[in-house]
């Protein structure tokens, strides 16, 4: 059965505090009338420090889309490669064993794919497949671990290689007043991540069996408005209130697989915002420790959308990992309203042996 790695995460050097997000939240946005709101809603994230790619000076300029597209080009050449060779080294694997590249962002676009230019640029074998995700927003990462399982599925000891580049500080647009937007500048960050999954072999969540579910109706409430400046994020009020239909749906499909959701020994999931570990904390009847992985990326990092499900299970490999064949869940959410979700067990060498 396919295995996911030890993923390999990298943030910018760039460093924004939660104190300087306030302020600057004040300074520019002095005479908005739901300042007070804007600040408390920010405050309430717990979201400590953020990494981006610029430093904040220039961030609140705004260039244009043509010249923040190329900087988000140039940015992920210049970094995504090295993430890249430490998942593979990880997963004790070389380009050449590589037979598909899942690449996940929605913060920049770039035709062809970077997967492109990563095959040539890292010595990939030309015959390796490309998927590139671009519109699934922060759920792409549980897509990418999905995708990845049914490739592996379907081919046997085949490997797949999961990308994930979200430079979301490019998408700051300081003219946009709407209380989504003055939250989404306080909440997301920039980060890079990869994972492999391998066929056969490795140490990591042995993946047993995926699933989808959108919620009906609600493809307006996480959303791009995309304009000549690029794209401006749209944020419903709803957002935050919808662990409670998507519960069921991870409860229905560990149910699928014989487990009980509620009762199982490591969960990664991903952190979009405190009130989203809240509430699943309490439909789950997970006590709110199981999230402890989720909460310390959105603390450390903000939300740094499809890299979310992978920092998170980073944090569990540096935890020491689980026992060996111990269940778990992973879940990604985002537009649509759209969950991708994972449930799998700890393997120490992907055979249900402890190295």
């Amino acid at each position: 059965m396919a295995t996911l790695c030890r993923p390999s995460v990298s943030v910018p050097e760039h460093v924004i505090t939660m104190e300087e997000t306030l302020e600057l939240a004040r300074s520019h946005h002095a005479d908005h009338p739901q300042l007070p709101l804007a600040l408390r809603l920010i405050e309430n994230t717990g979201v400590k420090t953020r990494h981006i790619v610029q430093p904040i000076e220039e961030t609140l300029k705004h260039p244009g889309f043509e010249d923040r597209n190329k900087l988000y080009e140039a940015e992920a050449k210049a970094r995504v490669p090295a993430v890249i060779q430490r998942a593979l080294d990880d997963a004790e694997l070389l380009t050449s064993d590589i037979d598909v590249i899942i690449y996940v962002s929605c913060t920049g676009f770039m035709m062809p794919s970077l997967t492109a230019w990563l095959i040539n640029e890292m010595d990939f074998d030309s015959t390796t497949r490309q998927l590139p995700i671009a519109q699934l927003g922060c759920a792409a990462g549980g897509a990418a671990i999905n995708r990845a399982h049914d490739f592996c599925s379907a081919y046997p000891n085949a490997n797949a290689l999961i990308v994930a580049c979200e430079f979301c500080s490019l998408c700051y647009q300081p003219t946009d007043l709407g209380i989504g937007s003055l939250l989404s500048n306080g909440l997301f960050g920039d980060g890079i991540a990869a994972a492999v999954v391998r066929g056969s072999g490795g140490t990591g969540v042995q993946l047993e069996r995926n699933g989808s579910y959108l919620i009906p109706k609600t493809e307006d409430w996480i959303a791009y408005d995309v304009r000549a400046t690029g794209f401006h994020f749209l944020l419903d009020k709803r957002v935050p209130t919808t662990m409670e239909p998507l519960a069921p749906a991870l409860k229905d499909l560990a149910g699928t697989h014989g487990w009980d959701a509620s009762d199982l020994d490591f969960y990664i999931i991903h952190a979009g915002g405190p009130r989203i570990l809240d509430d699943l904390s309490k439909f789950l009847e997970v006590d709110p420790h199981a999230f402890r992985f989720s909460r310390s990326t959105l603390t450390e990092y903000g939300n740094i959308a499809s890299a979310v499900v992978l920092d998170a299970l980073r944090r569990l490999f540096d935890e020491g990992g689980a026992e060996e064949r111990a269940r778990g869940l992973l879940a990604g959410f985002g537009p649509g309203i759209t969950a991708e979700m994972t449930v799998g067990r700890w393997v120490g060498d992907g055979n249900g042996a402890s190295r």
